[in-house]
């Protein structure tokens, strides 16, 4: 489980690439054969070294894409509604807890190949949603965003001058002129400029790259020309940026921080003397709470009474109180409190890891801002559980476990007081 919510992460950046490459879409289905085949192929393991690839890779490498391309496509969808959108699109990783029970009964009845195969053939399912991501082309008439961009339109005659400077890059993109002798023959007044923020089919050279079409007023004719010189490759654009800095160092603790409770709980139950089925409803209840807890949060936070960033970080703040004061309980009244507390306050900030990143990329650059967010998040959910074994080998109790965690989650925190400072930096930066 570990190396598959490593391998999740990890290849973010690769992810992100392939995306612009091939489409939200196409990513998102050869996430799913990813995730069938390696199930697939586990049913033929003769060795752990062998099922370290096929269950632990290939799923993890298919569910980064699962994962990222959903995310992405929602912010395309939905803007008004993001929050509750997320939430509610990932409101089922609350309830994988069913898995374990389904998982026993299969492998009660069809041994552990059977429940393999019927495994992947579960996942198979993910096909047909994935071919529902269609791409959106969002096209606005107001060209008052590449004004602001700095951008220098021309449609005086039927060539069209584009220069744009993008703000992932800082530089001005080349010019490119557009001539249309088809539209002159048509004896059409002039084309009408319309600036088209389609991501779907971005290419991978670091430039987030407005499109700019040339509609003509009858037939709707387009003629699609993209500039895109630029220097500034992939990563150096994203690591010139402060609000990536911000939301990386919170995203990699807060998600090195969020699996230790989730390993730890039942483990922690036990050693109090609880029954093992009382521990495990622990998780069951605690699925269910951080469930609702999303919606709840995510419609909340649509509802702009404050910033969104600020509610992500008061619930950060609170699942490192709540952590910290996890040892104190003792009892299975008391872990079922902590459980139920910490699963509300956790899924409020998981319903708002998406729109907060929005907030501070831009739509435009999701795919990079996550894919390299996610590289770092990794390489934490690798490091997290055996931090917090070491601890327990260490300390020989659990408790040390849930203070790590909890101060991860006040230290994901910090980074959020520094958006003001980000922002009047925006600002400067603008103005220079």
């Amino acid at each position: 489980m570990g190396m598959d919510g490593c391998i999740s992460f990890l290849p973010g950046p690769l992810v992100a690439m392939i995306c612009d490459i091939t489409g939200e879409k196409t990513a998102s289905i050869l996430g799913a054969l990813l995730v069938t085949g390696g199930y697939l192929i586990s049913s033929w393991a003769t060795s752990i070294p062998f099922l370290c690839v096929t269950m632990g890779l290939l799923p993890g490498l298919g569910a980064a894409f699962l994962y990222q391309t959903a995310a992405v496509v929602t912010t395309k969808y939905f803007k008004k509604q993001l929050a509750l959108s997320t939430a509610i699109a990932r409101s089922g990783m609350g309830l994988t807890f069913l898995l374990a029970p389904l998982t026993k009964v299969l492998i009660d009845l069809y041994d552990w190949t059977g429940a393999l195969i019927l495994l992947g053939a579960l996942t198979l399912n993910l096909v047909p949603s994935s071919m529902l991501l269609r791409p959106i082309h969002i096209a606005s008439e107001n060209n008052s965003d590449v004004k602001n961009r700095g951008s220098r339109l021309s449609t005086s005659n039927p060539g069209a001058v584009c220069a744009t400077e993008t703000s992932s890059c800082n530089e001005t993109q080349e010019v490119t002129t557009i001539r249309d002798s088809a539209m002159q023959k048509a004896g059409q007044p002039g084309p009408s400029l319309i600036v088209s923020q389609n991501k779907s089919k971005e290419f991978n050279n670091g430039l987030d790259g407005n499109r700019v079409f040339l509609i003509t007023n009858e037939d709707g004719y387009e003629k699609e020309a993209i500039s895109r010189s630029c220097k500034q490759n992939f990563n150096i654009s994203l690591f010139k940026n402060p609000f990536f800095y911000i939301f990386t160092w919170s995203f990699l603790l807060s998600q090195l921080a969020y699996f230790i409770p989730t390993f730890h709980l039942v483990a922690r139950a036990k050693t109090l003397g609880i029954d093992f089925m009382d521990a495990t409803f622990l998780v069951s209840v605690a699925g269910i709470t951080e469930t609702v807890s999303q919606i709840v949060s995510g419609w909340v936070a649509d509802q702009d009474w404050i910033k969104k960033y600020h509610y992500h970080k008061s619930y950060l703040i609170l699942c490192g109180f709540t952590n910290l004061l996890a040892p104190l309980a003792t009892t299975f009244p008391l872990l079922m409190t902590y459980a139920i507390f910490f699963a509300v306050f956790a899924g409020g900030y998981l319903a708002t890891v998406l729109p907060v990143l929005v907030d501070l990329s831009g739509s435009s650059r999701i795919h990079r801002f996550l894919g390299l967010a996610a590289f770092f998040a990794g390489m934490a959910v690798l490091s997290g559980p055996p931090i917090a074994g070491w601890l327990y080998d260490y300390t020989q109790t659990y408790t040390g476990s849930f203070y790590f965690s909890g101060t991860c989650y006040l230290l994901s925190s910090v980074s959020f007081f520094f958006v003001p400072l980000a922002e009047r930096w925006k600002k400067q930066s603008l103005t220079r």
